[in-house]
């Protein structure tokens, strides 16, 4: 039961705010009376809920609920005012990522109208091969993890990504050495990511901050210093809140 209402869950995406109950069926590959018998319990509890065209989309229960995951509420608080010091400097995107499985998860992202293109989204999700922020979660996760990606098919986004075994695992290499990773045109052509670690006490990896700027030699260079000292004030800033809190950050 529960694993069927976590598949309904990831039917919808950032691109996809509402569905309806045939194409939820489809999409989690749940027999239709089955979908609808979840859909309707998920709907009583709130966790789904219909919007004026009466299509289903996920339910503010559910955000409310989602939103107490302490780490998640711990690190975006720490982070939170460097991002903001972050951005005013960069002025494109700045994001806040985590590991989650195999994929980026961001879980804060600060833009404005005139910066350059980017698809991610607040708790939107990116394949940890195909950006600067997976690189850098990536090259200091388990071996086990490092293996598991490396030998299964990797999907390119542009002519750019790095789908051969050989070169990623030498970009992770070359990203643990300098202690931070960039990506030009991995995910856009016309885009190039910047992304350094976040460590806790252990030194760990416990998330990145990254930005999105444009595919130039100049945007990256002035990105990096500034990155490194927001990254800094942000581990300083988790061990002061909660010492005990920040030793429980580990890298999945």
């Amino acid at each position: 039961m529960l694993s069927r209402a976590v598949r309904i869950f990831e039917a919808f995406g950032p691109e996809t705010k509402s569905l309806t109950a045939s194409e939820i069926a489809r999409r989690t590959d749940l027999p239709v009376p089955t979908a609808h018998r979840l859909i309707g319990q998920m709907l009583n509890l709130g966790l789904l809920q219909r919007d004026a065209n009466h299509r289903i989309q996920v339910g503010v229960r559910m955000w409310e609920l989602a939103s107490r995951s302490q780490q998640v509420l711990s690190l975006r608080e720490a982070a939170k005012p460097y991002l903001n010091a972050v951005q005013s400097l960069v002025k494109h995107h700045t994001q806040l990522g985590v590991l989650e499985g195999r994929d980026v998860l961001f879980i804060e992202l600060i833009s404005n109208q005139r910066a350059v293109v980017n698809i991610t989204k607040v708790a939107s999700r990116l394949p940890i091969h195909t950006c600067s922020s997976g690189l850098v979660l990536l090259a200091n996760a388990s071996a086990q993890l490092q293996e598991e990606v490396l030998s299964s098919l990797l999907e390119p986004f542009t002519d750019r990504t790095l789908v051969d075994p050989a070169q990623l695992r030498r970009c992770l290499a070359e990203t643990r050495r300098q202690g931070f990773a960039v990506s030009r045109g991995t995910v856009d052509p016309t885009a190039a990511g910047v992304a350094v670690p976040i460590r806790d006490k252990r030194h760990g990896v416990i998330g990145t901050v990254s930005v999105i700027v444009p595919n130039d030699h100049e945007h990256t260079s002035f990105a990096l210093p500034v990155l490194l000292a927001a990254t800094r004030g942000i581990a300083r800033e988790i061990r002061a809140q909660n010492r005990d809190e920040a030793d429980g950050w580990i890298s999945r």
